[in-house]
């Protein structure tokens, strides 16, 4: 293996873990505050009226889906899974960044990078092996 080749485990790793970090805050915040991710669904998905039952059922789901891809399990599903999920939701904000100035909308320009560290990680997936389940299938 060359050096570049022990390299990128580590990058992946701390890429997984920053994407973990922000899918997990976004989670609790369904359980913390149901009616914010009711309103969010409103907005962005044009899906109104959802109570908090599902959306705590929504948020169980999504973590189960987030923890799996936090320990590396079945990496072809939660990591694909994790991409879908950011790719629809940076997707569905399309409106925000047709005026990137008008406050709070630079913010969601974060989420651009973000989706291609999702892209990077399933794409990479079989070389992201540092504290996961499933190591490097050869």
């Amino acid at each position: 293996m060359t050096e570049t080749e022990n390299r990128v485990p580590l990058a992946l790793l701390l890429l997984r873990l920053s994407v973990f970090l922000v899918m997990f805050v976004w989670t609790i915040d369904k359980f913390i505050e149901p009616q914010h991710a009711s309103r969010i669904m409103t907005e962005f998905y044009s899906i109104g009226g959802i109570g908090s039952t599902l959306i705590y059922v929504l948020a169980t789901l999504e973590l189960v889906i987030i923890l799996a891809f936090l320990i590396g399990f079945a990496k072809r599903w939660s990591y694909g899974l994790v991409l879908l999920l950011h790719a629809v939701s940076t997707l569905s904000s399309y409106r925000k960044y047709l005026t990137p100035f008008q406050p709070p909308n630079l913010l969601f320009f974060a989420a651009i990078p973000m989706l291609a560290a999702c892209f990077a990680l399933y794409y990479l997936r079989d070389a992201d092996v540092l504290w996961t389940i499933e190591k490097r299938q050869r």
